[in-house]
């Protein structure tokens, strides 16, 4: 059998996929050559999905062991939700819904299994896990710059943009379909430039690279808009139109010249000259920023220092042209009833057991060990689906020392045996996305899709939502959303009048299996309203400490998507079969580290070891570990993450993981 499914891992390229399965068995994952954006082929890991599930978890388990052991036996689902359903009624009874945290991400991106299981836990008044390990410093950003999150239609890059800057994102390791529209845009004459503090396959793809010190974008930002000021390069007619607050934000740069900038930024000054001088002239530029620049404790004022660079040249009037962060603004769903959020707008009629909050009891999923550890009155019961914490979120031996309480009741909705799910007190079997009907957004095109279950769920494998609606049942829960299916989920998201849904049922997905939002022509999404440039972004660098003299990066590798893939032996491989430590030739001598060396890397949060790798790829003084690692493939059994802080951004509550201050020493001979 082969048949069509969206790719359901967080990446902007929601992928369109051609999978063949034998019994249910997946056995082959490709691109579909019909979707505009896929166009045939799929990214370098997704290519290995049906390896990652050879041994996927099938069956109920309870634990047995110590927490962390991994040690199980399994059970009836009828003996786990009961006994689940139990405990949990033990605790909302005695301490109420704040004593309960869901904790979730984006293991899937489909819209009923990523967020309606969030109806269960607002009906019972629980915790409300605040969504900012990713994204929401840039968001906020974003939103304060421009409004809705929208930018260019990827399609209409190669026709139109002649200058390309890809800024804080290795597009190609991470935007991967981006890739074929921006080879069209420099066969027709486009330059690509290439700004990040360390050289990967993106810097390699580009006409350009710039090095940078990690934290000092804003700096850069304004030092261009200080020549392009200072030149008259800008598009005076559609500023004229546009911004707010130009004047403001004009003195704010003309303190910026290319030579303070550079001794900053690390980044020379005739470059910055440059690059200035060549944005000023094409006019036509198409900006794509990544979220690596966000996770600084500045992070979300670099981001709009930044993106306002296309306002001031008028990019916005072109197709395909402007600045792209996210394009997820652009899909006008109804979700008033997504995940129960009504259930928080405390007007809604509720008769079940227990009373909605709708003043919960907020938790940054950046400081989950503190969360665990020293919130009072204590989490006593944590569910965790579509994530593995242990491995992903700061400071991870504080996580570890919450996962590890005995009087925390943790319940894990998993696919594979995660290190989260070693610390599981029951730890049920999840459906894949070809198991499970659900709708797709996309934060990088502007295509919505549906996907049908393609086989019957493996072993006893279940939906999330399958098992919170058991739940509910058992809690006496009466809130109708809570039980309906996808497609009734499906049909109240689509409910919309937007004209960009007209058209678009939820029948015709099914038939077509993904649609185009219906989009004026030419799409110009800031071409009129307003730009803020006030208030001008504030310069806010990463500092390293003292003691820690290096800054530490964490960026994704090219064969991982967050934690995903880790246990696929054929992608470990390629990567390098281990975690190793980039580190610039100065920092490496001044320290004494040869090539191959293990040694110790250490924050004011952590040690960890890794092996050496010297190499000219980083900007001196940054060190970079590529990729989340699963912690059994580091040579001290010990992921980045034990490294990092739960330290916010200066926008949205984001994460700042690519700020860690460290020290590097050498440990012995590999």
């Amino acid at each position: 059998m082969r048949a069509r499914a969206t790719c359901p891992l967080d990446c902007p390229d929601a992928c369109s996929l051609l999978l063949t399965l034998e019994e249910g068995r997946l056995l082959r994952v490709e691109g579909d050559p019909r979707h505009p954006i896929t166009q045939g082929f799929a990214c370098a890991k997704t290519y290995r999905y049906p390896e990652r599930v050879r041994e996927r978890l099938l069956y109920p388990l309870r634990r047995v062991g110590r927490k962390g052991e991994g040690k199980f036996v399994r059970v009836s689902w009828e003996e786990a939700l009961d006994e689940i359903a139990k405990r949990l009624m033990e605790v909302l009874d005695r301490e109420g819904g704040e004593a309960v945290l869901p904790y979730h991400y984006a293991g899937t991106t489909g819209l009923v299994e990523n967020q309606h299981p969030l109806a269960f836990f607002r009906a019972i008044g629980a915790s409300e896990l605040l969504e900012t390990i990713c994204a929401t410093a840039g968001s906020a950003a974003w939103e304060m710059t421009y409004g809705p999150r929208l930018g260019p239609d990827p399609e209409d890059i190669p026709e139109n943009a002649r200058y390309i800057l890809l800024w804080g994102i290795n597009s190609l390791s991470t935007n991967s379909h981006l890739t074929p529209f921006l080879k069209e845009a420099r066969r027709r004459g486009a330059k690509v430039v290439h700004i990040d503090p360390y050289e990967n396959l993106t810097s390699r793809f580009a006409d350009l690279h710039l090095k940078l010190r990690p934290g000092t974008d804003a700096a850069l930002a304004y030092a261009l808009a200080h020549v392009l000021f200072r030149e008259g390069l800008l598009d005076w007619e559609y500023l004229g139109k546009a911004a707010v607050g130009l004047e403001e934000f004009q003195k704010e740069a003309e303190k910026w010249t290319p030579k303070r900038a550079s001794a900053l930024t690390g980044v020379p000054e005739e470059a910055i000259l440059r690059l200035a001088r060549e944005m000023g002239e094409a006019k036509r530029v198409f900006l794509r920023v990544g979220y690596g620049m966000t996770r600084h404790p500045g992070g979300g004022n670099a981001l709009r220092a930044v993106v306002l660079l296309p306002a001031l040249l008028g990019a916005w009037r072109y197709p395909g042209c402007g600045a792209m962060l996210s394009t997820s603004g652009a899909f006008p769903l109804n979700k008033r009833f997504l995940g129960g959020r009504h259930l928080l707008e405390g007007g809604h009629p509720h008769q079940g057991y227990f009373r909605p909050n709708p003043k919960a009891r907020a938790v940054n999923m950046n400081q989950l060990g503190t969360a665990l550890t020293e919130l009072d009155p204590p989490i006593r019961v944590l569910f965790v689906f579509n994530t593995n914490p242990l491995v992903v979120a700061p400071n991870t031996g504080k996580v570890k020392a919450g996962l590890a309480r005995e009087d925390l009741f943790t319940v894990v909705l998993e696919q594979v045996m995660t290190e989260t799910a070693r610390f599981a007190d029951y730890l049920l079997p999840a459906t894949l996305f070809y198991e499970h009907p659900d709708l797709y957004t996309s934060y990088g095109h502007y295509y919505l899709s549906w996907n049908e279950p393609l086989s019957p769920p493996a072993g006893e494998a279940r939906p999330n939502t399958w098992v919170f609606r058991e739940l509910a049942k058992r809690l006496g829960l009466k809130e109708p959303t809570l039980y309906w299916t996808a497609e009734e989920v499906a049909e109240s998201l689509l409910a919309s009048d937007h004209p960009y849904l007209e058209g678009i049922t939820l029948e015709r997905l099914k038939r077509e299996g993904f649609v185009k939002l219906n989009l004026p022509r030419p799409f110009l999404p800031f071409a009129e309203g307003q730009v803020r440039f006030s208030p001008p972004p504030e310069v806010i660098p990463t500092e390293p400490l003292p003691e820690y003299p290096l800054i530490l990066l964490t960026p994704p590798a090219h064969r991982f998507l967050n934690t995903t893939y880790g246990d696929v032996k054929a992608l470990v491989e390629a990567e390098g079969g281990e975690p190793r430590l980039l580190i610039h030739p100065e920092d490496a001598e001044a320290r004494g580290i040869r090539d191959g060396m293990l040694v110790h890397i250490r924050s004011p949060w952590g040690r960890i070891t890794r092996k050496a790798h010297v190499t000219e790829a980083p900007i001196p003084g940054t060190v970079v570990l590529e990729g989340t690692w699963w912690e059994k493939w580091a040579p001290d059994g010990k992921g980045v993450n034990h490294l990092t802080s739960e330290r916010l951004t200066d926008l949205g509550g984001g994460s700042t993981f690519h700020s860690t201050p460290v020290e590097v020493e050498p440990l012995r001979l590999a």
